[in-house]
């Protein structure tokens, strides 16, 4: 493998814990725009036209992507324009470069396959069944043990505990849209799916971290990240990946509730 490709998408990924771990908007500035350099230069042509996709088209639209989620601060919120914030600056970050890729570039670098083409079997069953359980067994000792509750609003109304399922659920889908589908396919294009996956992982875990996800919380969403991108290989279903997710978020959003309303969902073991 050459240099100037791995050195380019290292560069742009980088970017995303220098914008969402450490908030610094000039550092994932910079390396989004190093990234993009060195992208043209692993583009440049040895002894004639190359045939490969562009690497530089390709990570600009991670780049573009980056740039729009970090328009807004990613604190969870739950009144009416903190919502309409996130669905807006979170849809233009799968909508712009989807359509930059298909109406700009014509090469259709991001895309989203439903199905997959393949039935569901009784391992990708049990996987459902196993997300569930091991979200019950670890998520409330995370979340409670660790206080990273508190970075979530408190829900202590009917109307409160439906915007915050709303929003756990639809922030959910937008993660594979996003990670998945757009960063892990791009990168794909390019590097072998080892390499691709945990450079995905890397802008997954960063954006989880400023929306709530800390402490230790990135023991749990590094490997989330990673097997979530060896479903998609595998299943090459966005449905599957999308049910997974949604169930983990199911419990996720039961724990929450719980955390702030010990009499509500009280079915978990709880951290001492």
């Amino acid at each position: 493998m050459k240099p100037w490709p791995l050195v380019a998408a290292l560069l742009t990924v980088l970017a995303a814990p220098a914008f969402f771990v450490f908030e610094s908007l000039p550092a994932g500035i910079a390396l989004l725009a190093l990234g993009l350099v060195a992208a043209w230069l692993a583009d440049r042509p040895e002894g004639g036209l190359s045939a490969r996709p562009s690497l530089l088209r390709d990570l600009s639209l991670i780049a573009i992507g980056l740039a729009i989620v970090r328009l807004i601060p990613l604190a969870a919120e739950l009144d009416d324009w903190a919502m309409v914030r996130f669905a807006l600056a979170l849809g233009g970050a799968v909508a712009v470069p989807y359509l930059i890729s298909r109406f700009v570039y014509r090469d259709r670098a991001t895309g989203f396959p439903w199905r997959g083409g393949l039935p569901w079997r009784a391992l990708h069953w049990s996987w459902l069944a196993g997300v569930l359980v091991l979200g019950w067994l670890i998520l409330p000792f995370y979340f409670i043990s660790s206080g990273v509750y508190e970075n979530w609003p408190v829900v202590d109304s009917p109307e409160l505990i439906a915007r915050l399922f709303v929003g756990v659920g639809a922030v959910g889908i937008w993660d594979e849209l996003f990670f998945i589908c757009t960063v892990f396919a791009v990168l794909l294009r390019h590097f072998p799916a080892w390499l691709a996956n945990l450079m995905q992982a890397v802008v997954f875990v960063s954006f989880l971290w400023e929306l709530g996800y800390r402490a230790w919380g990135p023991l749990l969403t590094i490997p989330f990240a990673l097997v979530q991108g060896v479903i998609f290989l595998r299943t090459r279903s966005l449905g599957y990946v999308v049910t997974v997710h949604l169930l983990f978020d199911a419990v996720v959003f039961a724990v929450l509730v719980h955390a702030h309303n010990p009499a509500l969902f009280d079915i978990f073991p709880t951290a001492p």
